[in-house]
């Protein structure tokens, strides 16, 4: 499993194309909403959970898949960037996981990903 207290895993940044790594773990009737990598992994949120990637060894080709539905998500918060702090970052609490925090580069649109995950937790 991923180690989530490790900040360097998760500075992530949009990338449509990161989302093929997980396509094949995709439940029916679920679909790829946002994908996002850091240098070496990378999360990717669909409409039904957040599913996190750690690629791991020398040559990356063993990966870990972090799978966390909506509904086991008990409460997030999200940081927007600030005129200094360019960085936004999204909080998760989940009895099953723990605090799961992930930090985004530039503007990420947060409140789309936050409307996503509440429409689950309501």
């Amino acid at each position: 499993m991923i180690d989530f207290h490790n900040k360097g895993v998760f500075k992530l940044k949009p990338h449509a194309e990161y989302a093929e790594k997980v396509e094949a773990l995709l439940c029916e009737g679920e679909e790829i909403v946002a994908a996002y990598k850091s240098m070496r992994g990378g999360v990717i949120f669909t409409t039904k959970r957040v599913i996190a990637v750690n690629v791991q060894g020398l040559t990356g080709s063993k990966k870990d898949f972090t799978s966390l539905p909506y509904r086991k998500i008990d409460a997030f918060s999200i940081e927007t960037s600030g005129t200094f702090d360019l960085d936004s970052e999204l909080t998760i609490f989940s009895s099953a996981l723990g605090t799961v925090r992930f930090e985004f580069t530039g503007s990420t649109p947060l409140t789309d990903i936050s409307r996503l995950i509440a429409r689950h937790a309501c």
